[in-house]
């Protein structure tokens, strides 16, 4: 008979990842800056990190959930710096 282990963790892991795309899902933050003052554009920036971090800080050390954040706060700030472009 063959046995496989760790199925439980990975189901939890599955779990907690939909819990936190979940949290991140809708609106996540309101940021203001002023697309002229760098400042302002890095504040902003800051703000919405922090903000995205504050949503999934319950899933921290999920590894399904720390590869996603890297790239999901890279989209924002680009997108941030985009708006500050126009």
């Amino acid at each position: 008979m063959l046995k496989i282990s760790g199925l439980e963790k990975l189901q939890r892991q599955l779990e907690d990842a939909q819990r936190a795309f979940g949290a991140l899902d809708g609106e996540i933050a309101t940021v203001r800056f002023d697309p002229d003052s760098p400042d302002s554009v890095q504040a902003a920036i800051r703000s919405m990190e922090a903000a995205v971090d504050r949503k999934v800080s319950p899933y921290r050390g999920n590894a399904l959930v720390e590869s996603v954040i890297p790239k999901l706060k890279e989209k924002y700030r680009a997108a941030i710096l985009e708006r500050a472009k126009k």
